[in-house]
């Protein structure tokens, strides 16, 4: 055989390797791109849930806050003669109770939640999985 013979044997198996290579890459890219399209979607639709949350929680609160406000102005005229400072008392410590229970409720339902990402993150670990542990050999 010639050289020439000899190169055109050897071109077919770095081509062949050439190509697993690039193959190999190509199906890394293809994946971290699934990966990222994944995240940016439950990035946004995280972000449209906060903004949403904080738009009712906003209304909810103020509308709260000014029906609380007229109820005690209201409770307080009502007993202005006759017993002011216990209403104003009571008030004060229903209002500290329904503080204290609404933080405690927030933080329960707050440990409820699923975890942001969750989606990529079993992703992730799935594509983990498929790949077998290194072992080593001395």
């Amino acid at each position: 055989m010639t050289e020439r013979g000899m190169a055109d044997g050897a071109a077919p198996t770095s081509g062949g390797l050439l190509n697993a290579v690039r193959g190999l890459a190509d199906g890394l890219f293809a994946s971290a791109q699934q990966r990222l399209e994944l995240f940016a979607l439950e990035l946004h639709e995280e972000k449209l849930r906060a903004v949403q949350l904080f738009i009712w929680l906003s209304v909810a609160v103020f509308a709260g806050g000014l029906g609380l406000i007229f109820a005690s102005v209201t409770a307080v005229y009502l007993f202005w003669e006759t017993a002011r400072l216990p209403v104003l008392i009571t008030l004060t410590l229903v209002y500290l109770f329904v503080a204290v229970a609404a933080a405690w409720a927030a933080r329960r339902c707050l440990k409820r939640l699923p975890k942001p990402f969750e989606a990529s993150l079993a992703e992730l670990r799935s594509d983990r999985a498929c790949i077998p542990p290194r072992t080593w050999t001395n």
